[in-house]
């Protein structure tokens, strides 16, 4: 980290008239987007981050703070402030709600059926917040727990965002991990919204289920932590022996 250089930037129109700790966040989270520090990198201490950007050391660890309480550091105590990483297990807890009834959280394998070009939908390039002109790559996955398919899913991604993807080879489970080290395209939030409805003759084909069974439908918006549509992702999910499990605090 001894290469990482800190430029005023906390003078930059539209940061000048937060509170200095926000325009502290505000850089290191631009740092981070620039790929200064990679996930899983640990931050210099809090006394040299001050030095560099001529703030006191509370300011810098007000900013770490806010910058933990989002999610996009991780600290680790008596060991040192990281930009988090999206593992497997992180996956599971934060971004993969369903549970086999009378089971704890498990995070299911997947099973890739189709990368192609998305022709234009109004729908999906409106929640992406693409025009006509641009592209859009799907995936069409099979999600599964236990040894069966409990969610079939479509993932639509700007191409811009993620070049040459239909060119990829192998394409993980843990897509938020892939996004992260592969385009440099970090998770931030989700928004899911879920709707209940009736399975049609291709999801019923996918999950191995009848034509008209109750299933959940639930539409995410993937933002990155510059607060960009990264993501809109729309799975259809068994709720024979499965339910959907949010936990707040």
């Amino acid at each position: 980290m001894e290469n990482v250089r800190f430029d005023n930037k906390l003078s930059v129109a539209g940061l000048s008239f937060q509170p200095l700790y926000k325009q502290v966040a505000e850089y290191i989270k631009q740092l981070i987007v620039e790929r200064r520090w990679n996930p899983g990198d640990m931050l210099p201490s809090e006394f040299k981050l001050a030095e560099e950007l001529n703030v006191s050391q509370g300011t810098v660890r007000k900013a770490l703070n806010q910058l933990t309480d989002s999610k996009i550091l991780t600290r680790r105590q008596g060991v040192g402030t990281f930009v988090s990483e999206h593992t497997a297990q992180d996956a599971l807890f934060r971004f993969f709600p369903l549970q086999q009834d009378g089971k704890g959280p498990e995070l299911p394998k997947a099973e890739l059926l189709e990368v192609d070009k998305l022709a234009f939908n109004k729908v999906i390039f409106s929640a992406l917040k693409l025009t006509e002109k641009d592209s859009v790559v799907r995936l069409l996955r099979r999600r599964i727990l236990n040894n069966e398919f409990c969610i079939v899913e479509e993932v639509y991604l700007p191409e811009s965002l993620f070049p040459n993807l239909l060119e990829c080879e192998d394409i993980p489970h843990t897509l938020y991990h892939f996004y992260q080290t592969n385009f440099n395209q970090t998770v931030h939030k989700t928004t899911d919204s879920i709707k209940a409805i009736i399975a049609s003759k291709e999801d019923a084909k996918h999950l191995s289920i009848k034509a008209g069974d109750p299933i959940l439908q639930v539409s995410r918006v993937t933002l990155s932590i510059e607060q960009k549509v990264i993501e809109y992702r729309v799975s259809r999910c068994r709720t024979d022996q499965y339910h959907y499990q949010v936990e707040l605090d």
